[in-house]
């Protein structure tokens, strides 16, 4: 490979950089997690989750990059076009309490916790579906999306179903009836703007196994103990993708 030593960055990589800049100095200013997120407990290796839990470093070049940042902050956008379309299409959808703030859940004492996107009230009747019924909204690539058309969402992202099974199971003590109705799950195109919608019927038996994985973890992480690997190969396909990659094979 040659070295291009005449190279002066253009325009677009000059600003590029200081936009991932400023997104990652603003990341750097939000508070650590304090908090297991029910968001993560769908997430296989039980051991990711402690390092997530304990906010343990990541590995040299496995923390987020600018464009991930940004990827992360367009999902909020595409979100926020799904409330109005939703809205605009008849259903009652509510995304935040009278007093401000996102719908959610605390529980052992505050180390276990969860935002949800929404709370459906009504909606139009040739839907069929009942109420009070949670919302989910998720953007994805159009491979992504795809495969979640093609198999179903307990299929293609299982970590999106277990996110939505605790968040039925811990919010029907404040919204009663919503762990009874069939969760909406809706996941937007990002590169067709297709839509896709799937009701996700509530499976008590799968929240409380993730329930209990949680508990686990927060014990493993209160004694010093570290739990099991998902995989004793550095090289699985989990781990390889894992911030903590080295780390965990290396060092524990």
């Amino acid at each position: 490979m040659m070295l291009d030593f005449n190279h002066h960055p253009e325009l677009s990589e000059k600003i590029s950089a200081l936009v991932d800049r400023g997104l990652h100095e603003n990341r750097e200013k939000e508070r650590k997690r304090d908090y297991l997120g029910a968001s993560r407990l769908g997430v296989s290796c039980s051991r990711a989750l402690q390092f997530e839990f304990l906010n343990t470093p990541k590995d040299e070049g496995k923390d987020f990059t600018g464009k991930i940042l940004r990827v992360f902050q367009a999902g909020h956008v595409f979100e926020d076009l799904m409330i109005t379309w939703l809205r605009d299409a008849g259903f009652d959808l509510y995304t935040e309490k009278q007093n401000g703030g996102q719908f959610g859940f605390a529980v052992a004492n505050g180390r276990i916790k969860g935002h949800v996107d929404g709370i459906l009230n009504a909606g139009p009747a040739e839907i069929g579906m009942t109420y009070p019924a949670l919302w989910e909204c998720k953007s994805a690539n159009n491979k992504s999306w795809k495969d979640m058309v093609k198999r179903g969402v307990s299929v293609s992202k299982p970590v999106y179903t277990a996110q939505m099974a605790i968040y039925q199971a811990y919010m029907d003590a404040s919204i009663p009836g919503i762990a009874n109705n069939p969760a909406l799950f809706t996941a937007i195109n990002k590169d067709t703007a297709e839509l896709y919608f799937e009701l996700i019927p509530f499976n008590a038996g799968f929240a409380q196994t993730l329930s209990d994985k949680a508990v686990n973890i927060l014990s493993a992480c209160d004694t010093g103990d570290w739990l099991p690997k998902i995989s004793q190969d550095p090289s699985f396909f989990e781990c390889k993708f894992c911030s903590w990659q080295t780390r965990c094979h290396k060092n524990t």
